[in-house]
């Protein structure tokens, strides 16, 4: 490889590395701004998408409208402004409308990362125009024919998603569990730096290498026959396609399971992964699998992919079909990022085999990245207006069915057969799930940016009444039993055993509290209120006070007065004078997805603020995937404060409450040495080998995470089971 030719692959390498790095850790400064929402890093890859789209545009415009010499001037100009706009951006004051989160993403990003990952990302398709048009090559002699130069460039392309990959699989393994995102930021520029000279160092050495008049004769006496319409529709629905799988599972994952990193880059890691393998060219393949199967009319390799592709649907669709299904996080992440990548690989592959001359390379790429802002803007943007629920996955799997029939149409009618009936029976057995999922039991459902809300009710004993329940996603997030004796009595994880109810009945004594809580849900925690009490609920959800309002009476019904303050929890906190709290729950988790800023220390020097002397802060640690004691306690031991873990290990059906972890922060010797906290409290909390101090700048959850499976939920714990079967507890999640 000669030496130019070296530059360009460090530089496309280098830059797609840069593109990729800065996603998580642009998309993790902006969590905190939103409540710690799972929809934050979906509307961020709605951003990545559409602006990596606005770079392949001006990639294609400059490549065809400018001359070499003025390509290298505008572009070794756009680098020099990126250099400023990201050392000016290292560490600023960001701040987020609850009202218009979308638009505040948007928005922050622009003003964060916008012109530098914009130029990064018509990085790869211009150095691509470049070397497709004979600059790679650093020939001595203008008169070198293209067909000398001009070798396809679709292998660069494999090697910036290469790049892009490795980026995405050292940051939270290596980067974020090492390093603050101050010291991130400042690495990532200084490697910008480097990129920014390489490039600008490719432009001036490209300049006056191919004459303008000279390289465009030559193209157009060598470029291949135009795109057929056809071809140029399936470019977008197989881009779009990718690009929807993509960000559905990584809803699903970040939603259910937690909104952090690591559950946004695997899935994306397996996109890229698919984009390599595709576009390497297969020369990896061994010769038989390139060997045509005569009665099928695809090659082994495409057969093989086919069928992955089909059981990969299968097994989706069986675990789409009963939401109390539930895997060990070891076998959920490789389960659904398995099925993402069958799906991206058939999508990406059909992508390659289509793909055009290289002279029409930049307008390919140019409806490649069209097809991937469609599709994220359809889950991001569209799905949470058009829809009442999660069903954008579901979607996704019946577009590919399609896509599948499409690309497999001339091959024959055993393919065109198999295909139909697929598309036809996932249809029809996503239409099941759905109308089961959002049966006769379902009072309301809705949805927005923080997710999905759904009201059901379950007439069945052992209760004499009904009982209702509120679910966020899949997960319970209260409920309340309609009879004379229990409506007011506080049910699921608030259970006089559990640690918020023995803070909030030993603590005062008989006078009047002050008691905030973030996290309103069904409003449960309101049933503790007493006259003269003052109970102050912060939700940044708007939805959630009107469904407690309308579908629960604990607030209604509540002896204390009931405040509540719209917005996030912590920023609220932040612009009010101390509220003098006895104690404070933070109880803010939206499935299983946990908003980390509410768990920092700095979070918790803003909670002490808010104290009364003597205050308590219970804080919900239950959790399928992440154990989250050890980080509270840390926090506890850093504030010099006491820590008191308290589990309810069963389940009381009686009452309807479930079993629960709570860590209780305190100051309160008195509070802690009382007969009915000893006896509650666990003795010691294990710690976590290599858990570090979780701080506004630093924080990971790689070592908190629970390898281990869930506990089972029994058949009949869903308020849509038969009728003859008794309701029981959710899948472990605080709520």
């Amino acid at each position: 490889m000669s030496p130019v030719n070296f530059l360009y692959a460090i530089a496309i390498f280098l830059g797609s590395f840069l593109l990729f790095l800065v996603e998580p850790m642009a998309a993790k400064r902006l969590v905190p701004l939103l409540g710690g929402s799972a929809a934050v890093w979906t509307t961020c890859l709605v951003f990545f998408q559409v602006v990596l789209l606005l770079g392949y545009f001006c990639a294609h415009w400059v490549a065809t409208r400018l001359r070499p010499r003025a390509q290298a001037l505008v572009y070794t100009g756009l680098l020099a402004v990126c250099v400023a706009q990201a050392a000016l951006r290292l560490r600023p004051e960001l701040h987020a409308s609850i009202s218009h989160p979308i638009r505040s993403v948007f928005w922050l990003l622009a003003t964060l990362i916008g012109l530098p990952f914009l130029v990064l990302s018509a990085t790869n398709p211009l150095l691509q125009a470049w070397y497709a048009r004979g600059h790679a090559r650093g020939t001595a002699s203008r008169e070198a024919s293209v067909a000398n130069v001009a070798a396809p460039p679709y292998r660069l392309f494999a090697l910036s998603n290469f790049g892009s990959l490795l980026a995405l699989i050292i940051y939270p393994w290596l980067v974020e569990p090492r390093f603050s995102l101050r010291v991130q930021g400042r690495i990532w520029l200084a490697g910008f730096v480097v990129f920014a000279v390489a490039c600008a160092g490719i432009a001036l050495m490209s300049t006056g290498r191919v004459a303008p008049r000279d390289s465009g004769q030559a193209a157009r006496g060598s470029a291949g026959p135009a795109p057929a319409v056809h071809d140029r529709i399936l470019w977008l629905l197989l881009a779009a396609c990718g690009s929807l799988l993509l960000c559905a599972m990584t809803n699903h994952l970040s939603q259910n399971i937690a909104a952090i990193p690591l559950l946004w880059i695997v899935p994306l890691i397996m996109y890229l992964l698919s984009f390599v393998i595709a576009f390497s060219r297969g020369q990896w393949l061994p010769p038989i699998l390139r060997v045509r199967i005569p009665v099928l009319n695809v090659s082994i390799a495409r057969m093989g992919l086919l069928v992955f592709t089909a059981a990969a649907l299968g097994g989706l669709l069986f675990m789409m079909s009963d939401s109390r299904q539930e895997l060990s996080l070891i076998l959920a992440i490789p389960f659904y990022c398995g099925t993402l990548f069958m799906f991206c690989l058939f999508c990406h592959a059909e992508l390659h085999r289509l793909r055009p001359s290289p002279e029409h390379a930049t307008s390919f790429y140019l409806l490649i990245a069209l097809g991937g802002a469609l599709g994220s803007i359809f889950v991001g943007v569209l799905a949470p207006v058009i829809f009442s629920g999660s069903y954008e996955l579901g979607y996704g799997v019946v577009l590919t069915t399609l896509l599948a029939l499409a690309v497999t149409w001339r091959a024959g009618w055993g393919w065109r057969i198999f295909w139909s009936a697929a598309s036809v029976a996932t249809a029809a057995a996503l239409l099941l799930f759905h109308a089961r999922g959002d049966g006769e039991h379902t009072l309301a459902q809705v949805r927005n940016f923080y997710g999905t809300l759904r009201v059901a009710e379950d007439p069945t004993p052992p209760f004499p009444g009904e009982t209702r329940y509120l679910y966020n996603g899949p997960i319970r997030h209260g409920s309340q039993i309609f009879t004379d004796e229990l409506r007011t009595t506080p049910t699921t994880y608030y259970s006089h055993e559990s640690g918020v109810g023995l803070a909030l009945d030993l603590c005062c004594g008989v006078r009047p509290r002050r008691v905030g809580l973030i996290g309103l849900g069904a409003g449960t925690l309101a049933a503790y209120g007493r006259k003269g009490d003052v109970f102050r609920f912060y939700d940044i959800n708007p939805l959630v006070p009107r469904i407690a309002h309308t579908w629960f009476s604990y607030l209604r019904e509540s002896a204390a007065t009931i405040e509540i303050v719209p917005g996030d929890a912590r920023l609220s906190l932040a612009a009010e004078p101390s509220q003098h709290y006895d104690v404070l729950a933070v109880d803010a988790f939206s499935g299983d997805a946990i908003p980390v800023h509410l768990l920092t220390s700095q979070a918790l020097q803003l909670y002490q603020r808010h104290l009364a002397p003597g205050g308590i802060i219970a804080f919900h640690v239950s959790n399928k995937y992440l154990d989250l004691a050890p980080v509270v306690t840390q926090q506890a031991e850093h504030a010099g404060l006491h820590a008191a873990y308290v589990i309810v290990p069963e389940d009381d059906d009686a009452k309807g409450a479930y079993s629960s972890d709570w860590v209780l922060v305190t100051a309160n010797a008195t509070f802690l040495s009382r007969q009915e906290v000893n006896a509650a409290a666990e003795d010691s909390i294990a710690t976590r080998p290599g858990l570090r101090l979780w701080t506004d700048d630093y924080n990971s959850v790689l070592p908190v995470l629970k390898w281990r499976k869930p506990k089972e939920a029994d058949d009949e714990d869903q308020p849509n089971a038969p009728q003859d079967a008794p309701p029981s507890k959710p899948p472990e999640a605080p709520k």
